[in-house]
């Protein structure tokens, strides 16, 4: 075993986390939803989601039954849906063509939705002992820091030199224990900022740190002016319900429920035309900005009631939602935000 491995696994075995909850009772499904869930998302945030998801989805059996919105419900304001629909997918894939069981080699998990090359990796490796490397962002930034490999990771020649070394490094023993290691070492100790070098096993050998510059690893990104995008967003509204379109299932907020929307204010009466709606009364609530990791959209929220005469029926796309006992749907962001706040600015 290499001495980057040796020194990085007894770190672990005094410091290492050890009781997270994908770490008791060690399945390939329950390791698969951890790492999806972790994927652009801190481990506190992650923890009472992955709760609930696994109550209510306890196994790939259940995941695979269920409805699309019950899954984007339970997704809800974890971000980046498209995870959601994958897991869903590819629960269904691994019922149909494996028999409900996970493939064990990273080459075949690999062709799942939603499953990389890092999270194949860590399936394998800690689940089934294999041979495998991972490269997540607490990986890429540990091994950057240690070894100083200069630029960002999202540039392929960065990230084959980063790879190499995972590769390299990954020992023939104690796979799962060094896989674990790893993400540890990044997420507690290497941090992106603030990191605690006094404690790192690394300290006495890390490049970034012997030379002052761990501020420099990994490489950034190269900045772009973020375009901002607007909206205005109905909240078309008819007693204690409100009208919600389902999006479409790829595209900006894929499968989930959203208002209603329109270019600008001077739309909204053929948007109602369209509804076949009547208004009654129109309120500006408070704009907000909403951003993605590309753009920013500036959200207009305008309030309608409507005439309760022309009430539309629901179809697949189309659904009233009533909001003292709401369904159990996957909403937008914005959506949460507005219905949160909607008692507020109106008078009952």
């Amino acid at each position: 075993m290499n001495r980057f491995s040796v020194q990085l696994l007894d770190w672990f075995d005094q410091h290492g986390r050890k009781t997270l909850p994908w770490q008791t009772n060690k399945t390939p499904y329950r390791v698969w939803i951890s790492e999806i869930m972790l994927q652009q998302t801190q481990v506190a945030t992650v923890i009472p989601y992955y709760h609930n998801f696994l109550n209510q989805f306890p196994s790939i059996e259940t995941l695979a039954a269920a409805s699309e919105d019950d899954v984007l419900h339970l997704w809800t304001g974890l971000g980046y849906y498209a995870r959601a629909r994958n897991l869903h997918v590819t629960a269904k894939k691994v019922m149909t063509e494996y028999n409900g069981e996970f493939p064990d080699t990273v080459d075949e998990l690999m062709t799942l939705p939603g499953i990389g090359r890092s999270t194949a990796g860590a399936i394998a490796a800690i689940c089934h002992g294999t041979h495998a490397a991972i490269l997540d962002g607490n990986v890429k930034r540990v091994l950057a820091r240690h070894f100083a490999i200069e630029g960002w990771p999202g540039k392929s020649q960065t990230l084959a030199l980063l790879w190499d070394k995972a590769e390299s490094l990954t020992p023939d023993t104690r796979i799962a224990d060094y896989t674990q290691a790893i993400m540890d070492l990044g997420a507690t100790v290497c941090r992106r900022s603030s990191p605690d070098c006094k404690v790192c096993p690394y300290f006495k050998s890390c490049s970034a740190r012997i030379n002052g510059t761990i501020g420099q690893y990994p490489g950034k990104k190269p900045k772009k002016t973020m375009p901002v995008k607007s909206t205005v967003m109905l909240i078309v509204e008819l007693n204690d319900e409100v009208l919600l379109q389902k999006r479409p299932s790829k595209g900006l907020w894929g499968g989930l429920w959203s208002f209603p929307e329109c270019v600008s204010v001077e739309t909204i009466d053929s948007l109602l035309q369209s509804l076949n709606l009547e208004e009654l009364e129109r309120t500006r609530l408070p704009e907000f900005r909403h951003s993605f990791t590309h753009y920013h959209l500036d959200i207009e929220p305008i309030r309608v009631t409507v005439r309760a005469t022309n009430r539309i029926a629901e179809g697949g796309a189309e659904i009233w939602f009533d909001v003292t006992a709401p369904h159990s749907i996957g909403l937008t962001k914005p959506v949460t935000k507005i219905l949160a706040e909607l008692p507020a600015n109106q008078a009952r």
